[in-house]
């Protein structure tokens, strides 16, 4: 039961990283374009000119 003292604050403290981290990627944009991503693949910008 002694282990719970140092596992209890770990936990916390490494799911406060995990909300942490969610929050700056929610900041830093990058759930703001779901469906470019998908399109850029298939668009053919590379192809060279003759």
């Amino acid at each position: 039961m002694d282990v719970l003292i140092y596992l209890i604050p770990i936990a916390l403290f490494l799911g406060g990283l995990g909300l942490v981290a969610f929050l700056w990627s929610l900041k830093s944009g990058q759930y703001d374009d779901l469906e470019g991503a998908k399109w850029r693949i298939l668009d053919d910008d590379d192809l060279p000119e003759k």
